[in-house]
């Protein structure tokens, strides 16, 4: 009984064998004999077009908004009231932050006091100067004094010592300013009428007349006016004109004084005032609130800043390019954008800034590059990534081939396989899908895309 169940199982899995061997020469006779009646694939043919060859150059940036202010207070305190928060959008003159402001009112207050004060001791020194310049009124007398010399002096008769006897006849005498006498007296008891006096500028004579001070003035004491009482207070006072510029040039010492303390004084004002403005931040753009230090109570100092705000209305892409890139990127080439929450939404841009110094990461030498939409979207993220592709080169209706067709580029030279033959072109601007073809083909010529 055993040795027959032994057999039964030998001979089933003798079969099992069988069958395998058998599946497994199939298999092998089809492989072979599909090889054998197959036909190799042909290769990829192109034919030569014309059309556009670009060049490109691509990375990954950054969204940032064109400009970025820093706010703070300007003067210490404690914070008040903060009205703002990361993340909130405000508009231009929107008030962000206040701190206490009772010192700094006190200060403008006070600065406003003083400036009144300087004002009123200016408006005295004026008085005071003015009052000096016409209080005596030597100097009003002296010029009514000659005033009416002049006009009456061609009335008046000559006198020296004693009384002359003029005739009736004596000529009018010729005067140009201050009286002058050419003629002398004839010598005797009583001297004679002097004969067609002439004056031409300050009395001369060849001997003095006695009896009188001055031709034409009679006694005045040398005041012109005839008036005594002004002659001797002018004489009393050591000479009025010397009197009086002094006391105007002290009055003009204390103007100017009185002045540069108004000057002071509104300058000092004009600084309290921006410190009680300062303790109020307000918003100088419109934009979005990107940090905030501190809160209510908190104690600040001057100058820190306190709120970061943030134009997003005008937003650009900060990129950075390797050197062997960079040297190809100028101002005005036109460039695309991706953004990670629009896929598959192509944003036109162009470069308006490529850095001239590069900067090192231990590695690589990179150029920063700034971008400016053409057609900004809205609700940007500040900070989120893009992906940037800029062209650096174009050109239009030239013979091209397809960039994987040439082989073996050194230079302005290349290689395509024409049917079995390979023939060397000269090529000119070769993108990333085209290359230009200069010379070695024609329109229409076919070659293989990839040998």
């Amino acid at each position: 009984m055993g040795e027959a169940l032994g057999g039964r199982r030998r001979w089933i899995w003798g079969a099992v064998a069988v069958v395998v061997l058998a599946l497994a020469g199939f298999g092998v006779v089809r492989a072979v004999t599909a090889d054998a009646t197959g036909e190799p694939e042909a290769a990829s043919i192109v034919a030569v077009d014309k059309g556009t060859v670009t060049t490109e150059v691509a990375t990954t940036g950054t969204v940032q908004p064109a400009q970025t202010r820093s706010l703070g207070f300007s003067v210490a305190g404690t914070v008040e009231s903060v009205a703002v928060r990361a993340g909130t959008s405000v508009t231009a003159g929107q008030v962000l932050a206040k701190v206490d402001d009772t010192d700094a009112a006190e200060a403008v207050g006070d600065a406003q006091d003083s400036l009144d004060d300087a004002e009123d001791a200016l408006a005295e020194a004026e008085d005071n100067a003015a009052n000096a310049a016409t209080g005596d009124g030597c100097g009003s007398n002296v010029a009514a004094g000659y005033a009416v010399a002049a006009t009456t002096a061609s009335t008046r008769s000559l006198t020296f010592g004693a009384t002359p006897k003029p005739t009736s006849t004596a000529p009018t005498p010729t005067r140009s300013a201050t009286p002058t006498v050419s003629a002398t007296p004839t010598t005797g008891a009583t001297p004679t009428t002097p004969t067609g006096p002439t004056r031409t500028g300050v009395p001369t004579g060849t001997t003095a007349p006695t009896g009188s001070a001055a031709p034409g003035r009679s006694g005045s004491g040398g005041n012109p006016s005839g008036n005594p009482g002004a002659g001797a207070s002018c004489a009393a006072s050591g000479g009025g004109s010397q009197q009086g510029g002094a006391q105007q040039q002290g009055g003009g010492d204390a103007i100017l004084s009185a002045e540069q303390r108004v000057t002071q004084a509104r300058t000092a004002l004009e600084n309290a005032e921006e410190a009680l403005a300062g303790a109020t931040i307000k918003a100088p753009i419109a934009g979005r609130v990107l940090s905030v230090s501190g809160k209510v109570g908190s104690q600040i100092t001057a100058g820190n800043s306190f709120i970061t705000l943030a134009d997003v209305y005008d937003m650009q892409i900060s990129a950075n390019f390797p050197e062997a890139d960079a040297d190809r990127l100028a101002v005005r080439q036109k460039a695309v954008v991706t953004l990670a929450d629009r896929a598959g939404a192509e944003i036109h841009a162009s470069v308006v800034q490529v850095d001239p110094v590069g900067t090192s990461d231990g590695t690589m030498v990179r150029y920063g590059v700034l971008l400016s939409f053409d057609d900004k979207p809205e609700d940007l993220l500040v900070g989120q990534s893009a992906s940037v592709r800029v062209t650096t080169g174009a050109r239009s209706e030239v013979l091209r081939v397809p960039s994987a067709a040439v082989h073996d580029v050194a230079g302005d030279k290349g290689v395509v396989r024409k049917g079995n033959a390979a023939i060397e072109v000269t090529i000119g601007l070769r993108g990333d899908q085209y290359t230009e073809i200069i010379k070695g083909l024609s329109a229409g010529d076919e070659i293989a895309r990839t040998w």
